[in-house]
């Protein structure tokens, strides 16, 4: 998930010269070194020195970066280019076994879990659920080096100034201590940790829960989780209420919503939970309405006939974490059924 990942940065370091552009060495791709990798180090090297990065730091991580990784190159040109409908994707992510994973899992970290989503103004559900969807409860953390990662797409990848910026941060992240430098595990794209946050993510979200003065999102249970409910704290979440609920909207002969023409997108026509239920909106379960004073928008992301949800001020907070509606929702179910 290329989440946390909204943060495109200027080149770290931050020097431009009179003409306001950036140094020789601060250049970023192929182009701008000659199509010299080892001229791309030597610039990285230099910017890192100055962006403050110790220069012992700079080595180590520069030594695991001898020459372009092949496997990121071939995932990043290569990316499958198809289109999931929500119940698809929904099926593929949120299994019975992930349920039953995250069930058993959260009764085994919620005396960590609960204190930490508290103390960062978030909920256990929230956490729980992007923690599943991230790295499956901690199980899967990417295989490839950072490091090694952001240099390749530095040098030869489609936005060079974005992942540039975010291995300059990288190296900053190794000279606090946290981790070593061949110990930075992530995805190809350089998401890392449990988490999965970019490193420009970790300097602004990552938080330490269990006290050592580390935030190590890698190996520590209560810092993977102080971090996410930090991310969403800050994000606008509110504790105790609901990201949204499933509902049921009254279809026209058209197959059209009878009040309001059918939308996929969150970004609709936000109402009182009152205004939608006279429009006949329904709640799914026979209860009533979650949040019967929210404001919220309809979603149906697969289109008229499909699910139908009702969304809340939380689910913003969500897709700030991750800017898509299926991951949002995806969270919000599986943190929900893994809690209640």
């Amino acid at each position: 998930m290329m989440r946390r990942r909204n943060f495109l940065a200027a080149a770290a370091g931050g020097l431009v010269v009179a003409g306001g552009g950036l140094p020789a060495w601060a250049m970023t791709g192929r182009e701008a070194a000659g199509g010299s990798y080892a001229a791309f180090l030597d610039g990285l090297r230099q910017q890192a020195l100055a962006a403050g990065v110790p220069a012992s730091v700079v080595d180590q991580s520069l030594a695991l970066a001898p020459a372009p990784n092949q496997d990121v190159l071939k995932l990043d040109r290569h990316q499958p280019e198809f289109t999931l409908t929500w119940a698809q994707y929904r099926d593929r992510v949120i299994s019975s076994a992930r349920q039953d994973k995250g069930r058993q899992t959260y009764q085994q970290v919620r005396g960590t879990l609960s204190p930490l989503a508290r103390q960062f103004g978030c909920d256990d559900n929230a956490v729980m659920g992007i923690w599943g969807l991230e790295s499956g409860f901690g199980e899967r953390q990417g295989r490839f080096n950072v490091i090694e990662a952001l240099a390749t797409l530095a040098f030869d990848g489609r936005r060079a100034t974005f992942f540039r910026s975010e291995l300059i941060k990288a190296m900053q992240i190794l000279a606090r201590g946290v981790i070593s430098p061949s110990d930075m595990l992530g995805s190809y794209a350089g998401a890392m940790g449990q988490p999965q946050f970019m490193p420009s993510a970790y300097l602004r979200f990552a938080a330490d829960g269990d006290g050592d003065g580390l935030c190590n999102i890698w190996s520590s249970e209560a810092d993977v989780f102080a971090s996410i409910a930090n991310y969403l704290g800050r994000s606008g979440w509110q504790r105790g209420e609901p990201w949204g609920e499933e509902v049921t909207v009254p279809l026209g002969s058209n197959g059209q919503f009878t009040s309001f023409a059918a939308t996929k997108s969150r970004h609709a026509s936000v109402h009182p939970v009152s205004t939608w239920q006279a429009m006949g909106v329904r709640p799914a379960q026979s209860s009533g309405f979650l949040a019967p004073q929210a404001t919220g928008s309809l979603l149906q992301p697969d289109g008229p006939g499909g699910q139908a949800f009702l969304v809340y001020r939380n689910f913003r907070a969500i897709r700030a974490y991750n800017p898509s509606d299926y991951y949002a929702l995806a969270v919000g179910i599986l943190g929900d059924r893994i809690i209640r």
